[in-house]
């Protein structure tokens, strides 16, 4: 490494994934976050510190910090998932809990989970503060992004004011009362540093080289300047801060980098009664693979589709979308929709969360590891996922419903980012929304309402049916209607009807198909996808 240009950044995915887009509980505050270090600390020996158990996060949430229990694991599963786990290890725990029959099993396969670092879960402290910034940086910049999870100058802001919190929860236990007056003379152990990590990276040289935070901390020539000493193996508070307020900058692979300089996106469309064009762009020119971001903006009236590595592993954001229909068929790392009206979304596995915020008659077909949604109205949800969906504030009208379509490489992309079949949760959503908790906003869909998907593209692959099949209610009502249609073309043929009389009724029924595409906006998806089919029916890589 080059000595020169050490630069540092607050990484994105902690905030897009691991903060959950609704006001914490009021007991999750920087004095009870010092509180719980400290009580964990003197448990060390118990195996509650510097790993914390579900065992000890139920008896600390439920006990001390009164949440209800399924909130307590929520928030446990959330950071969870943003450990470092394989496909496999992923796909083994889903086994897992499959095979549970009961609550108590599921607590006993519970408490087995790896534990999770109490050093990376502290993002659970007031993300983010309403308090003004005066020291925070790009204030007029940040005033222009609304929603702050995909914000990463309130990312950076979020971390510089509450840096010296940060660190004072990573000294060790001896340290903690003397922390306010002796700050100089205080100091962090490397495994601290490790921890910190979690939250900050950087490079130097201005390199696509990525490292750690605590692999710069340690290098050689910046022993100076972060403070750290080879006798006592140890870093000083005072000097690291300083090194990090002086080093930290705007992510260069953050959402706003991604529209500034992102690389725009060549999709197959067609635009449909307008010439408004639509702003894609996606930063893997330029990003390592774990910094793979895709953000889409003002498609409208148009049918997007795409399959390729540009998407697999990135997280994506649509914002202000109408009248559309947009397929991305790849392994995503995580999707989140904003703003989007009267649009349909058919989805990859998502990795890890699938966010819908202020959308409207929106249809989202997705397998996902989590669904959350807030400030929605009249949205449909045909998802298979392993975890309770989440029903956050100001949403009306939601309806869930069971994952209902299939392309030839979806198994594949499951596989690949770690999702089963089961356990689906779909059906058993968890209202979290501290002003009520009106089970009323949600509707399971009723069976008679239902139809299967029809993915309109040819891909190569060997799923050939929905995976984990319907339940048996749906597929039921996908049966008799199937019989109401045999009973039909039967009656149809036994009518014996003159060959003027077929063609006067196959034009009524013609037009009667006609005037349904018409009013359910299907003939606007049919026409943008004619040209695309005359030419390839080929998903566009």
């Amino acid at each position: 490494m080059d000595q020169s240009g050490v630069l540092l950044w607050v990484k994105a995915e902690p905030f897009i994934v691991g903060a959950l887009q609704v006001p914490p509980p009021s007991k999750f505050s920087l004095h009870y976050l010092r509180k719980i270090a400290t009580y964990v600390r003197t448990r060390a020996t118990e195996g509650a510190y510097p790993r914390l158990s579900w065992s000890t996060w139920r008896h600390i949430a439920c006990g001390k910090l009164q949440l209800a229990k399924e909130l307590a694991w929520l928030y446990f599963e959330i950071f969870d998932n943003l450990s470092v786990r394989t496909p496999e290890e992923r796909l083994e725990w889903s086994e897992i809990l499959s095979s549970c029959t009961t609550e108590e099993e599921v607590e006993k396969q519970r408490s087995q989970l790896n534990k999770i670092s109490l050093r990376t879960s502290l993002i659970g402290e007031e993300w983010p503060s309403s308090r003004s910034r005066p020291q925070s940086p790009s204030l007029t910049e940040r005033a222009s992004c609304h929603r702050k999870n995909w914000n990463d100058y309130s990312h950076q802001a979020f971390i510089c004011d509450h840096l010296s919190d940060l660190l004072e929860l990573l000294l060790d236990p001896g340290q903690l009362s003397a922390s306010f007056h002796s700050t100089h003379s205080s100091v962090l152990s490397r495994e601290a540093i490790l921890a910190l990590s979690f939250l900050i990276e950087g490079t130097v040289s201005r390199t696509r080289k990525v490292y750690p935070l605590h692999e710069l901390a340690l290098w050689q020539p910046l022993h100076a300047d972060s403070g750290f000493s080879k006798v006592s193996k140890t870093f000083s508070l005072y000097k690291l801060e300083a090194w990090l307020r002086a080093s930290l900058t705007t992510n260069p692979f953050g959402p706003s980098a991604c529209l500034k300089s992102g690389k725009k996106l060549a999709w197959a469309h067609q635009v449909e009664g307008t010439t408004k064009r639509a702003k894609i762009a996606c930063n893997t020119h330029v990003s390592p693979p774990l910094h793979r971001m895709v953000v889409m903006s003002q498609v409208y009236k148009q049918t997007l589709a795409k399959s390729s590595d540009t998407l697999v592993g990135a997280h994506v954001r649509v914002h202000r979308c109408n009248e559309s229909f947009i397929y991305l068929l790849s392994p995503l790392r995580s999707v989140t929709i904003e703003k989007c009206r009267n649009s349909t979304f058919v989805l990859g596995p998502v990795e890890t969360a699938l966010h819908l915020h202020d959308c409207e008659n929106v249809e989202v077909i997705a397998v996902c590891h989590r669904l959350s949604i807030s400030s929605t109205a009249g949205c449909t949800f045909h998802v298979l996922t392993p975890s309770r969906p989440l029903i956050l504030s100001g949403n009306q009208r939601a309806t869930f419903a069971p994952f209902h379509t299939h392309y030839p490489m979806l198994e594949d992309h499951m596989a690949r980012t770690g999702l089963a079949t089961v356990p689906n949760y779909w059906d058993n959503p968890m209202v979290v929304c501290r002003e009520n908790s009106d089970t009323s906003v949600f509707q399971l869909l009723p069976p008679c309402e239902f139809y299967v998907f029809i993915i309109p593209f040819e891909m190569e692959g060997d799923t050939a049916e929905i995976p984990g099949g319907l339940p048996a209610a749906y597929q039921k009502a996908l049966a008799q209607r199937e019989e109401k249609i045999q009973i039909w073309q039967k009656t149809v043929k036994e009518a014996r009807l003159t060959k003027e009389q077929r063609k006067q009724f196959q034009v009524l029924v013609e037009n009667k198909f006609y005037e349904w595409l018409i009013n359910t906006g299907h003939r606007q998806q049919l026409d943008s996808l004619v040209p695309h089919t005359a030419a390839s029916k080929q998903v566009p890589g």
